[in-house]
């Protein structure tokens, strides 16, 4: 069975005001979201769900239903305030969805395979699909996830703060991730602050950048852990369940292990807006090398 890839893609109108603002970075146009879908289809997966917000729906099959129509199985799914949360009375200041474990949860109806998740604006590079589809193909079960492992250095920026998720590691499985917000590179040197002290990390550090490998059996999980939250975490507007969250129970409860798979892929982002010119210039580089067309739906 092909697995599937679900990209998180609800906040994307609220970054950008409109999906017509997306930022192209490919010679033809192409969007972060194009090369990750790229990556995967060449990689193996056999179907795309999109998580997005009912209200830029129509918006958002415009861009890509043609560029993928009859390369790969599609589907939308709606990440609504008030999915799963039954019985929850939503305060009337609550705005902002319910974070990025619940944007997983919304999928439970579309995916029966095993599947990995992603950013929408996270380009996470062709060795880190290719592991990961060989590890949803091989070895996924209900009692084993992955998540792929970036080196901390490749994941920086030299503009400012970025948030990461360091991983704690044992015999190649994931024991503990801690949410570090504010590592900086300063004097060529990676740290981060805690208090008011400075705890230096070394470059191949691993990281998490959200690119996650499930089995269809994390949505029972989740459901379970989002209405813990929500008894806990009503009443605080800006509250988010986390994917992280999830995980840390998951291994926590013993009900499984979850895999780090490390990758070479260099990670691009744009934390800031000075690090588009750079993101443009590395995938230029990537095309210059061959490692992708100059139009990737020609």
């Amino acid at each position: 069975m092909q697995p599937t890839l679900l990209i998180l893609a609800a906040g994307m109108a609220s970054r950008y005001g409109s999906l017509k603002q997306i930022q192209q970075f490919g010679p033809s146009g192409e969007t972060i979201i194009d090369y990750s879908i790229y990556d995967a289809i060449r990689a193996g997966f056999g179907k795309i769900v999109f998580i997005i917000r009912e209200n830029f729906a129509e918006e958002f099959k415009e861009i890509f239903e043609p560029k993928l129509k009859g390369k790969v199985e599609t589907a939308y799914v709606f990440q609504n305030m008030d999915a799963f949360t039954d019985g929850f009375e939503i305060p009337a200041d609550r705005t902002k969805p319910w974070g990025t474990a619940h944007a997983v949860l919304c999928a439970k109806d579309a995916i029966n395979e095993p599947f990995a998740v992603i950013n929408a604006d996270d380009f996470y590079g062709r060795d880190a699909f290719e592991k990961m589809a060989a590890f949803l193909k091989t070895e996924c079960a209900g009692d084993k996830y992955s998540v792929v492992g970036y080196e901390l250095g490749k994941t920086v920026s030299e503009y400012g703060f970025v948030s990461r998720g360091v991983c704690e590691v044992s015999n190649g499985n994931l024991s503990g991730i801690t949410e570090r917000t504010k590592i900086v590179v300063e004097d060529g040197k990676i740290v981060y602050e805690e208090g008011d002290k400075k705890v230096e990390l070394g470059p191949k550090t691993p990281v998490s950048m959200n690119f996650w490998g499930f089995a269809p059996s994390v949505f029972e999980v989740s459901e379970k852990l989002f209405s813990q939250f929500l008894e806990q975490n009503i009443s605080n507007p800006k509250s988010e369940f986390f994917i992280p969250i999830v995980v840390d129970q998951f291994i926590a409860a013993g009900l499984g292990s979850v895999k780090v798979i490390p990758t070479s892929s260099q990670w691009f982002g744009v934390t800031y807006k000075e690090d588009a010119p750079g993101v443009q210039q590395s995938l230029s580089a990537l095309v210059q090398n061959g490692e992708y067309p100059d139009n990737l739906w020609k």
